[in-house]
């Protein structure tokens, strides 16, 4: 037998045993309202005529009386409007004999009634006008004795009823009271027999479950010879054969794998020891939970247990642990630039520069398991990038002397001598000039580049008001764009805040977009200025419909001396580095978002004044 065909049993003989108790019930309260019916069908009926034949009667009664006190015509009036009454109720009651005498009791009532009436008829003769009245000693010899006898006979036809309705009533309360002892008791026994029943099911069922659970428990603490018994042949018994086969395949697997899983585990940790990059490794509530020898050694760890140590225990920099906990609520990685990525841990007098990802842990079915942290020591590439830069400024600042002379030297020539030369001389020396303007003009952008770089360039932040920045660089550039034959427009949001920057490097960022998109973009082309809120930051955008940037050139387009090959390059390559420069010292961010053949949109962001 299944299991669902024995807990369907189990539900019919409960259910079996509910239907017995209504029924038993049904059946008492079908007797109990029989019993009441009659008591309201058999007398009551009765009852009411008896009742009713009465009151007429006296009525009647008194109509006579009025006779012997010489109201002959109210009298007889009286009297014969009661006798239909009378006649009704006992016609009324002729047809509601149901109980032994009742007959007796109407016939005697007919008889005597009909006596009193005619005796009434003998009071009512008119033929004779001049009869003297009656007086009252005529109507206690003659009329009362049959009012009386009528009288009783009604009142023992009702306590007839009566009694039979009390006896009626008390074979109702015995019938009640039967009902519910019986159902009570049927009740009990049905509960019990059910109890019983459910107890006895219940055991047969729950009893397989248990040596599951402790079958469960042997194999989770390593025991897989355990076995389940088999002992029905439902699908308990269907679950425990097959248990059993699971538990017999377990242990052959772990049998064949525990050794590959050791050789694998060490292999993992071998491979963790000889990365040279520190890596640690959190769980989703921060506590690290695996580190290798380069993070303890970068960390200067030397507690041998790290189970109980947070992110913020051995990480100084708060920016990284607050990335962590961003990408466990979220699930996603960070995507931050490179000079984002940089922390520096102090190591004795020097500095140490480390270059740092989040890396999502993920399971199979894809829920977030932990976080991986790498560091990569990158101080030796910013001590050579600062001696580089230093080189540089060096190099451009002893080179500004000389070119300013050689520049004056070649415009005196222009001015003076250029006139007795032949012309090809007068080329040669035109070309001298151009390259030593553009030499000098390489020379500046490095000077600025490297001073923004190492911090020496003074920022002076103020409250600007991002239409009156567009309408400046506009005037600026009105002249050039008309020459072209392009359309420069301004569009900016009607809340937009005021934004906290210095007004003379970001009008530079500005003019040096607006004439890269002015060098590349068509005769009746658009040049568009933009500027919009998005939470703390205004975002300020140049936007062109050109010839747009190649998808290979667009992330390496801020970096120094890079230019997109096939174009006109009368440039240095310095100006949208500078251009990135100068926005990360304001606390923002610049990139470009280009199709080829659509146009380029360069953005930058700003932080917003206070309000």
């Amino acid at each position: 037998m299944t299991l669902k065909k024995k807990i369907l049993i189990g539900y019919g003989v409960a259910f079996a045993l509910m239907g017995l108790v209504v029924a038993w019930a049904v059946s008492n309260l079908v007797s109990l309202g029989r019993a009441s019916g009659a008591i309201l069908s058999e007398n009551y009926r009765s009852i009411l005529a008896a009742e009713n034949m009465v009151d007429a009667l006296e009525r009647q009664d008194s109509g006579i009386l009025l006779l012997f006190l010489g109201e002959r015509e109210k009298g007889a009036s009286q009297f014969r409007e009661n006798e239909a009454v009378f006649l009704e109720w006992l016609a009324r009651a002729r047809d509601n004999i149901t109980i032994a005498g009742e007959g007796e009791r109407i016939r005697s009532i007919e008889d005597d009634y009909a006596t009193y009436r005619r005796h009434f008829s003998a009071l009512t003769d008119l033929s004779d006008p001049a009869r003297p009245a009656l007086g009252p000693s005529a109507y206690q010899e003659t009329v009362y004795p049959l009012f009386a006898r009528v009288r009783e006979a009604c009142i023992s036809l009702r306590q007839l009823n009566e009694d039979t309705m009390y006896a009626a009533s008390l074979k109702a309360g015995t019938v009640a009271s039967r009902a519910i002892w019986s159902t009570t008791l049927v009740a009990a026994a049905a509960s019990l027999v059910a109890l019983f029943f459910s107890l006895f099911l219940a055991e047969r069922i729950v009893r397989p479950i248990r040596r599951f659970m402790e079958a469960s428990r042997q194999i989770s603490s390593g025991d897989y010879a355990v076995q389940v018994p088999v002992e029905t042949g439902d699908e308990l018994g269907s679950l425990a054969g097959e248990f059993n086969q699971m538990a017999t395949q377990l242990g052959r697997y772990h049998e064949m794998n525990i050794e590959q899983i050791i050789a694998e585990k060490n292999k993992g940790e071998a491979i963790l020891a000889s990365i040279e990059d520190a890596l640690v490794v959190f769980d989703t509530r921060l506590r690290v939970t695996g580190i290798n020898p380069a993070a303890r050694r970068m960390l200067d760890l030397t507690t041998p247990d790290t189970s109980s140590l947070q992110c913020a225990d051995i990480i100084p920099d708060a920016t990284v642990c607050d990335l962590i906990r961003n990408t466990v609520e979220s699930g996603i990685h960070p995507a931050l630039p490179d000079e984002q990525r940089i922390i520096v841990f102090p190591d004795g007098e020097r500095r140490r520069h480390y270059l740092f990802s989040v890396t999502a842990i993920r399971g199979r079915d894809r829920n977030l398991s932990g976080i991986v942290l790498l560091l990569r020591d990158v101080t030796r590439l910013k001590e050579v990038e600062q001696l580089k830069s230093e080189f540089i400024m060096a190099a451009s600042h002893e080179l500004r002397t000389p070119l300013t002379s050689l520049g004056m030297s070649v415009d005196l020539l222009l001015e003076h001598a250029a006139p007795a030369l032949p012309e090809k001389d007068r080329e040669l020396l035109q070309a001298a000039h151009e390259e030593v303007h553009r030499m000098k003009a390489l020379v500046s952008d490095l000077l600025d580049l490297s001073r923004i770089e190492a911090g020496r360039i003074e920022m002076e932040f103020a409250e600007l008001e991002v239409p009156a920045l567009f309408d400046h660089v506009q005037k600026i550039f009105k002249s050039q764009a008309d020459m072209k034959g392009v359309a420069l427009t301004a569009e900016t949001a009607g809340d937009l805040p005021k934004v906290r920057a210095d007004a003379n490097k970001i009008t530079w960022v500005l003019t040096n977009l607006i004439s890269n998109a002015l060098r590349y973009v068509n005769r009746d082309g658009h040049i568009k200025l933009l500027a919009h809120r998005i939470g703390p930051l205004v975002h300020l955008s140049v936007g062109d419909d050109g010839p747009g940037i190649p998808l290979a050139y667009q992330a390496r387009i801020f970096q120094k001396f890079v230019q997109v090959k096939g174009r006109e390059a009368d440039g240095t390559g310095l100006g949208l580095a500078i251009c990135k420069e100068i926005v990360r010292a304001h606390g923002g961010s610049i990139w470009v978002e280009s199709s080829p053949g659509l146009g380029s949109t360069f953005t930058f962001t700003l932080p917003a004044g206070n309000q």
